[in-house]
């Protein structure tokens, strides 16, 4: 499990070595920013790296990330930026099921905070390979 701290609410407002939002122990260019841009550009090696750099990118505000690691059959039309004031708080992963080769499973508690009010998205999340890369399909909140 891994938990971490954020403000960062842009892309300009993170420096390559600052610490990863999704909360693992590297600098965010050494961890979900290689995945956001370069040479792995939407290249992450498993379902609980492309969710953690999913997050990252929800945090950086990155919609097109997102939306090119969103199965195509089942991404919204639009995706909706961050509030203006939106915190995120941090993250923790809490399991990591591989069902197959091309079937992976992700359980996580994502949390921010908004005017004041404090929020959590608790989250089993699927995941496909499709074409040699992972891609999120849907999830289950509870």
């Amino acid at each position: 499990m891994s938990r971490t701290t954020s403000t960062h609410t842009a892309p300009s407002a993170l420096a390559a070595k600052d610490a990863c939002p999704c909360g693992r122990a590297a600098a965010y260019a050494d961890c979900c920013g290689r995945y956001h841009q370069g040479a792995l550009h939407l290249q992450a090696p498993d379902a609980a790296s492309l969710m953690r750099s999913r997050y990252s990118a929800y945090v950086l505000g990155l919609l097109d990330y997102v939306r090119a690691t969103w199965h195509p059959d089942t991404c919204p039309a639009d995706l909706t930026p961050n509030e203006p004031g939106l915190r995120w708080l941090g993250l923790e992963v809490r399991h990591h099921h591989i069902d197959d080769p091309d079937h992976a499973s992700v359980e996580f508690v994502a949390r921010n905070k908004l005017s004041g009010r404090a929020f959590r998205l608790h989250e089993t999340s699927r995941f496909v390979r499709l074409e040699g890369r992972w891609v999120y399909v849907d999830g289950d909140v509870s």
